[in-house]
């Protein structure tokens, strides 16, 4: 598998700078404006038929909701994550209430795609994103209890990172995007 180091010349700088910081500045904090925004990028983000099966429970430091997420996350998460000034529960509609009817075969993709457009705003705000699924999802669900039909999928970490990027990213190359998911043919 070849990998490419650096992004080329012509990608989008938000796209380009983007990444998962490991710190997050405690002191930097996510505003009511911000978190607005945020969520206006993911509320604009494209479903299929404009289905929209997202949902989020948003926590920030000092507020009640903050420890009902931050005593779930794993210990791997929460030597990072609980610095950020944003900790954000995602969640996709799956079924219809509580019955075995999709609500949307394509919820999570959508989900997604409104989680990518978060991150886009975010960096294009000064704010770095970090998504991640190291945390008790079991006992999440028990402590927010979405509606019936609806499941926590992920968590995203927002803020000010504390770090900067490293020299070189590791992606896998184009090429490989293209012929990883097919047989060798002759």
């Amino acid at each position: 598998m070849q990998r490419d180091q650096e992004p080329p010349a012509g990608i989008h700088p938000l796209l380009a700078g983007r990444f998962s910081p490991y710190r997050f500045d405690p002191s930097a904090t996510v505003d009511d404006h911000s978190l607005g925004l945020l969520l206006e990028a993911a509320r604009w983000a494209p479903s299929a038929g404009n289905s929209q099966p997202w949902g989020f429970f948003t926590s920030r430091p000092g507020e009640p909701e903050h420890e009902r997420v931050v005593r779930h996350l794993a210990p791997s998460s929460a030597r990072w994550a609980t610095d950020a000034g944003l900790l954000v529960v995602t969640l996709t509609r799956r079924h219809v209430d509580d019955t075995p009817l999709l609500y949307s075969e394509f919820a999570d993709y959508d989900l997604g795609q409104a989680i990518a457009h978060m991150t886009v705003q975010a960096q294009a705000m000064g704010l770095a994103a970090h998504q991640f699924r190291a945390f008790d999802l079991e006992g999440l669900t028990k402590e927010l209890s979405p509606n019936p039909g609806w499941v926590i999928v992920s968590m995203v970490a927002l803020g000010k990172a504390a770090e900067e990027p490293t020299e070189s990213r590791d992606r896998r190359s184009i090429a490989d995007l293209l012929s990883a998911p097919w047989a060798s043919h002759p």
